[in-house]
């Protein structure tokens, strides 16, 4: 069955969600006590890597919606496209959460309330950062994600080497982020887990939308003044020069 372009991004973006947040958050609701944050950040990162590599090529593996606005907002995709690629990376966390559901339901004596890979702050936080400190900490976490793949990419689509420094990012954050807030970086891997913990996961989730989106439009505008279009890159300028 032949399918289009369209198609196939918006599937892939979906898949990609749903595929981060089983693994990846699976990581740290099924073997976080064996693997400790190290390991958890290893994972986030080498599943955004295995993603770079497996549908790059097709929908530039976003599969967060923080890092779609910034490809908006830098002009690298429509409007339409953007709002495609959110629903997938919606619906693919959800999903990807339920499957994770299910089968840590199948684990005797695991804790899924309020827990279940969700993020907070206060009580709900490893070091008890408030309101005010996990929201800047998201901001800046995200900013540092959007702004790799931005810098790195050309266009959307994720070519070459390009997965690593992106797998690499996100491992990073994740490295500083767990303590802080269980690292979000992403609405959609946020939603999912807390659709399914409930309680506090919930009733605090609104940062985690919240925040991401602001790190990533930021991350955005930033790069339009570091890597303007068009513009010579300063190191070949320099060494044509000498």
């Amino acid at each position: 069955m032949e399918t289009t372009t369209e198609t196939r991004t918006v599937v892939s973006e979906f898949l990609g969600t749903l595929l981060l947040v089983f693994f990846a958050v699976g990581s740290a609701v099924l073997a976080g006590e064996y693997i400790g944050t190290f390991g958890i950040a290893l994972a986030f990162g080498f599943t955004l890597l295995a993603l770079a590599y497996a549908i790059g090529p097709i929908s530039g593996s976003h599969v967060n919606p923080a890092v779609t606005l910034g490809m908006l907002l830098a002009h690298r995709i429509t409007p339409r496209t953007a709002i495609e690629y959110w629903i997938a990376q919606l619906l693919g966390g959800i999903v990807g959460a339920a499957l994770l559901f299910l089968v840590a339901k199948q684990v005797p004596g695991l804790k899924t309330d309020e827990a279940f890979g969700s993020n907070g702050w206060g009580d709900r936080s490893a070091v008890h950062i408030n309101l005010g400190g996990a929201f800047v900490a998201e901001i800046v976490l995200t900013f540092l994600l959007v702004f790799v793949v931005l810098a790195v990419t050309h266009r959307v689509a994720v070519v070459g080497f390009d997965g690593l420094p992106i797998g690499l990012a996100l491992a990073t954050v994740h490295l500083i982020g767990i303590p802080l807030t269980g690292t979000s970086v992403n609405p959609a891997r946020s939603i999912g887990p807390a659709l399914f913990a409930g309680g506090g996961a919930l009733s605090q989730l609104w940062l985690f939308i919240v925040a991401p989106l602001i790190g990533g439009a930021l991350a955005a505008v930033v790069h339009q003044v570091t890597h303007p279009p068009n513009e010579p890159k300063l190191v070949a300028d320099e060494r044509s020069a000498t």
